[in-house]
């Protein structure tokens, strides 16, 4: 796993990137008997069939070149969703004014999930509006996972 994560890092994720795209997270495991590794992608006016088989194309060459999963494997490329993982500070940067669902790896208050508006994100740390006014400051590290919560009539 940990040559598979860093082929991603160091060849994937740039070969994506020179494509025009964005690598949002890429996942790997067993899913029914067969293993899969799957990368979810992104750029600005969303992704089309024609861009997940273009960069599959690329990514599969690279893999095929690398080889860092022993064993036979599918690979999909995908859009991240309407609902898609906000994972770098530069996500959260640019999709303040959005409304985000939180998870924290530790309680505040005796909460762990949380849902706001984003207002923004700086030197680390996020700024989320809660129902009712209330706003909330928190460390990127404090954060286990975060979604954006899909709004009708609203664009990624």
């Amino acid at each position: 796993m940990a040559k598979l994560a860093e082929v991603v890092r160091n060849k994937l994720e740039p070969a994506i990137e020179n494509l025009g795209y964005e690598l949002i997270d890429w996942e790997y495991g067993k899913e029914g008997g067969r293993y899969i590794l799957r990368l979810y992608i992104d750029q600005p006016g969303g992704i089309s069939l024609d861009d997940c088989e273009r960069v599959s194309e690329v990514v599969g060459n690279i893999l095929d070149q690398e080889d860092p999963i022993p064993h036979s494997y599918n690979l999909e490329v995908s859009s991240p969703g309407l609902e898609r993982p906000l994972k770098k500070e530069k996500d959260f940067v640019r999709l303040a004014g959005r409304k985000i669902k939180l998870r924290l790896f530790t309680p505040i208050q005796g909460q762990r999930q949380f849902q706001g508006k984003l207002l923004g994100c700086r030197e680390g740390k996020i700024e989320v509006e809660l129902p009712g006014g209330q706003r909330m400051t928190l460390e990127l590290d404090q954060i286990a996972s975060a979604r954006l919560v899909y709004e009708e009539g609203e664009g990624v």
